[in-house]
């Protein structure tokens, strides 16, 4: 890690410089083995202040927002400057997020970099302008030209669970759209995103203040963030809670908002569905790195005809998905990001077990395992969908199985929920599964196990899982604005 963050202690990225903050450096550290790794410049309001500033300043007074191929060359110079330091981004990622190593190789560090590209396109490509034609409004003849603009500063606030892939999705489409942007990353992972600044700093021609990264321990410059008039669209991901205070902040001065929100998605496996093959497939979801993903199936809804069979089936393939070692190949299930998220996940077991749920498999901190932030993928039968641990997100390798009696019954029962982010459908007749996926109330589903992530695929809630979405032309255009200009036109 000498090469990004040479001295073991990040820097903010601030008006084109790589700075200390003002307050005193935070440690950040390995999850898997609860040492620190090293600090994080800890920002203060006003080194935030000096962020938007510098951001407003690259918007307001720099060419950045009009010169589409300029953006577009600046962000493929980013991407190959980040596959420059692949290798050195991939051991920060583990140690500092507990990602398995195999996870980095996709969605955790080199899928995100290379869908940069996908972003820088989208600038060149673009429907900037569309000529809408001649009409006559109230007698005139106008020309009509439809515009597309960039919003002007945006602020970003990422969470810690997939750094890149989040941090990625909004500086991609937000920057090829042609804003400037102050980033907040979570604090649990400063350095995933400082290292992206000294990438940008020393490597690309991005001007300064179009990119801005801001590491601190304090919450409350994320309602700096939402709450500055200069700072013109929000984009958020995290847990409900938090984006329900960051809109109604951002509500006072009518911002513009982006969130994605939380999740607690159904698997729904109909009675011609492989039993086996479905319950093995949600299991292994929900371990994938300690299920700490908001769009992982956490809820598994079985014909009651075969409940007892698929919490057997289901019951053997978590007990074989043991916790480990991230740094190490073969590992699914890393380690929570830190003893308060443990704590809170085992708050849930506990919860479980006071309510007459069952622990089938699972249930604690693997055993002869001393060091790290480790739960055992869980499962948990015998309690209703109206319980609070089959409707609140817990974000750890947590499955509930619940029973469903036919098609419409497990519809009502997986849209009997706050959420509405994602899901699965599980069967064999086609008729069925596009009634049942047409009634379920998600903004992404896969059937048998088809996958909806790529670049150009929007991701999205319904209901409290969020507003907007992110990724795809849908998720570039949440960063623009549309400017409709009427030009009169002489008679001819």
């Amino acid at each position: 890690m000498n090469g990004l963050i040479p001295t073991g202690q990040s820097l903010l990225l601030v008006a084109g410089k790589l700075v200390d903050g003002a307050g005193e450096p935070f440690a950040t550290v390995n999850p898997a083995t609860e040492q620190v790794l090293g600090h994080a410049a800890n920002a203060t309001n006003a080194d935030m202040a000096a962020a938007i500033d510098a951001a407003r300043t690259a918007f307001d007074t720099t060419g950045w927002s009009r010169d589409h191929a300029f953006r577009a060359r600046c962000l493929r110079q980013l991407r190959t400057a980040l596959q420059g330091h692949l290798e050195e981004l991939r051991e920060i990622t583990i140690a500092e997020a507990g990602a398995p190593r195999m996870l980095t190789r996709g969605p955790q560090l080199e899928g995100p970099i290379a869908d940069v590209d996908y972003a820088a396109g989208l600038a060149e490509t673009y429907d900037w302008e569309t000529d809408l034609g001649v009409a006559a409004p109230m007698g005139i003849r106008t020309r009509r030209t439809l515009c597309r603009e960039a919003v002007g500063v945006v602020g970003a606030i990422t969470p810690w669970n997939f750094p890149h892939q989040i941090n990625f999705a909004k500086l991609g489409p937000a920057l090829a759209a042609g804003n400037t942007v102050v980033l907040k990353p979570a604090p649990d992972t400063p350095w995933c995103a400082a290292a992206v600044g000294a990438v940008i700093a020393a490597e690309t021609d991005i001007p300064p203040g179009v990119v801005n990264i801001v590491t601190s321990t304090d919450h409350r410059l994320g309602a700096q963030l939402a709450t500055d008039p200069r700072v013109d669209l929000i984009s958020f991901t995290g847990s409900t809670a938090t984006g329900t205070a960051v809109m109604s902040a951002a509500a006072a001065g009518l911002k513009k908002v982006f969130l994605e929100l939380g999740g607690k998605s159904a698997a729904i496996v109909l009675d011609d569905a492989d039993l086996p093959a479905a319950c093995a497939h949600t299991a292994f979801s929900v371990s994938m790195h300690a299920g700490q993903g908001c769009a992982l199936t956490t809820r598994l809804l079985v014909p009651r005809a075969s409940y007892d069979d698929a919490v057997a089936a289901t019951a053997r393939v978590l007990a074989n998905i043991a916790p480990g070692d991230p740094d190490h190949d073969g590992t699914v299930c890393g380690p929570l990001i830190s003893g308060l998220q443990r704590a809170r996940v085992e708050r849930y077991l506990e919860l479980a077990r006071a309510q007459g749920g069952t622990i089938v498999t699972g249930g604690g901190r693997p055993a002869g395992v001393t060091q790290g932030f480790y739960v055992e993928p869980t499962l948990i039968s015998g309690l209703t969908n109206d319980s609070p641990v089959a409707r609140e997100e817990i974000f750890g390798p947590v499955l509930v199985i619940l029973p469903h009696d036919g098609d419409e019954d497990a519809v009502r029962i997986a849209n009997d929920s706050p959420y509405g982010l994602s899901g699965s459908v599980w069967g064999a007749d086609p008729q069925r599964l596009h009634a049942v996926t047409a009634g379920v109330r998600t903004g992404t589903l896969s059937v048998n196990g088809g996958v909806w992530y790529s670049a150009d695929a929007p991701f999205g809630g319904y209901k409290q899982s969020g507003i907007g979405r992110e990724m795809g032309t849908a998720g570039f255009e949440e960063y623009l604005e549309t400017k409709l200009i009427a030009s009169a036109v002489p008679e001819s």
